[in-house]
This record gives structure tokens, sequence and C-alpha cells, in this order.
């Protein structure tokens, strides 16, 4: 399996009878999968069936479908006024003169042509149609375009999966020159101790030697940044398993972001020396960075 981005697009076209239309679907990211659809509500059964077979093929996503279908004139039937929507428009009309003579106002006077082009208030006669073949044509069309829109997604995801790789290999790197950073300033940490046993020596008179040697352990703890490596380079691993094993691996993979960051932000914390605190402070720009891609990750 692949990965799959949360980002996507693709659109089509097609006619058949007196209908043409033309499709558009794109997906952003989101927590979960909403699909939203926008077609025409006399399509009996065909949002249901689009967000039946989107759920199919999509996992996670932020989905919008939309359907803009359109007839030839000459089967449109004859226009008609649409009594509703004419009466609509007078109420309005009478009310906005009424309010302009209250204010002193005097207004043109409305002719019938500007009523007319109001919308919706001119329209044509709907015919009788039975739209269930209609329905199974754009289906099949439908199924097309999913494809499309999914093999997008995955192109995407693919992209993604390269540019992770290769910053997790950028955080090994820095794993294995952390570890010899904190090597290389064993001598400074040393000559910290050392002054730090001083100055308990000097005002430990009568106290515990047990309690001097505990907080000497803790001091030697905090400066060691062994366990933080280790666990960086296990979760190297296994977001490295997650980019090979692909599907939806979005969510894991941005709760190892979380784990990555807090090992980065405890070895900053613990390198009491510039130059690891540098290393600390590259593997927290590359994690943010990550953390970005992954928040596209289905």
């Amino acid at each position: 399996m692949t990965l799959h981005s949360m980002t996507g697009f693709a659109s089509g076209q097609g006619s058949a009878g007196d209908y043409s239309w033309t499709w558009d679907i794109r997906s952003v990211n989101a927590k979960g999968l909403d699909v939203r659809t926008r077609t025409p509500e006399w399509l009996e059964g065909l949002e249901t069936e689009l967000k039946k077979r989107t759920s199919k093929a999509i996992s996670r996503g932020n989905v919008s479908i939309s359907l803009r279908l359109n007839r030839a004139e000459e089967s449109r039937g004859e226009m008609q006024v649409n009594a509703a929507a004419l009466n609509a428009v007078l109420a309005a009309v009478k009310a906005t003169e009424e309010q302009a003579e209250q204010a002193g106002l005097v207004l043109a006077p409305m002719r019938a042509t500007d009523l007319l082009a109001m919308r919706g208030v001119l329209e044509f006669a709907s015919a009788e149609q039975d739209p269930e073949p209609l329905v199974k044509t754009l289906l099949s069309e439908f199924d097309s375009l999913l494809a499309a829109f999914v093999n997008m997604r995955q192109s995407e995801g693919q992209a993604l999966s390269e540019v992770l790789s290769s910053q997790l290999s950028r955080i090994s790197e820095l794993c294995t020159i952390a570890a010899q950073r904190a090597e290389d300033r064993l001598p400074q940490i040393e000559q910290s101790l050392r002054g730090n046993l001083a100055r308990i020596l000097q005002n430990s008179e009568g106290a515990d030697s047990d309690r001097v040697a505990q907080e000497l352990a803790m001091l030697a703890v905090k400066a060691d940044v062994t366990e933080e490596l280790d666990r960086l380079a296990a979760h190297v691993k296994a977001a490295q398993r997650l980019l090979q094993a692909g599907g939806p691996v979005g969510r894991k993979l941005d709760f190892l972001m979380q784990e990555f960051n807090r090992e980065a932000n405890t070895l900053c914390s613990k390198a009491q020396n510039a130059a690891l605190t540098d290393v600390g402070l590259e593997l927290k720009t590359i994690i943010d960075q990550m953390r970005e891609q992954v928040q596209n990750i289905e």
C-alpha cells in the first residue's frame, strides 16, 4: 500500500440526451471524513450514492463534490411565471415603496419586464422525466472521476513519503552527531560535577552521605541524553515502518511527531553545551517541518 494525501482535485465533463454536466471533486485536510455534495435535488438517490461510494474509497479528508447540470434550451419546455416567486417579489417591492414613502422618497415605477427579470420569477416549465436513467449515467461517470481523484491523492502521498523519508534520514544523522557531541562534552560535564561536589561538601557538615551521593547521581542523570537519543532512533524506525506499510497512517504519524518533539525538547534542556544544543534545535526544526507534512496524510 502507498500513502495518500488528503488534498486532491479532479474534474470532468459529460453529456447524455438533452443534458450536459460538469463534475468537480476536491478535498482538504480534516480529522475524519466529511463528504459534502452539491447536486440538483430532483435527481433522487444521487447524493446518497455519491457519499457512499466516496466513503468506500477515502477514509479521511473534507471532500466536496459539485455537479453542474445543464439542459438543452429546446427541451426545457415553455416559459412560465413562478407564482410564488412573483408574489414574494411583489411583497418586497411594496414594502420597499412604503419605507421609501415614509422617508419622503419617490421611487420610479416598477415595470413588468423588471419583475420578470428577477431571479426565479420566469422559468421553464419542467417536463416530466424519469431521473433514474440519468442518475445511473452520472454515477457511472462519477466512478471514473473518483478513481482519478484517488490516483491524484496517491501521487501526492508518494511525494510526501519521499520528503518524510529524507527528513527521517536527516534525523538519524543528527542523532549520530548528537551522540558524538554528548561524548565530547564529558570533560565539561565532569568538571561541572566536580564543582557541584565541592559546593556540596563545603555545605554538607553533618549532612547524610547517602543524600550527598543521591544528589550527585541526580545531577549526572540530568546531563545524560542516552535515553532521548535511543527513543529518537526508535521513533525513526517506527515512522519508517509506517511509511513502508502505507494506507491511512496519518493519525499514527501525527502521534509519533508529538513523541519526536518531546524527545528533542528534553535533549535541548539537558544539553548544557552549545554544540549539542545546536543539534537539538536543528532536530526541532526538522520535526516541525515533518509535522506540517504529516497533517496532509490520510
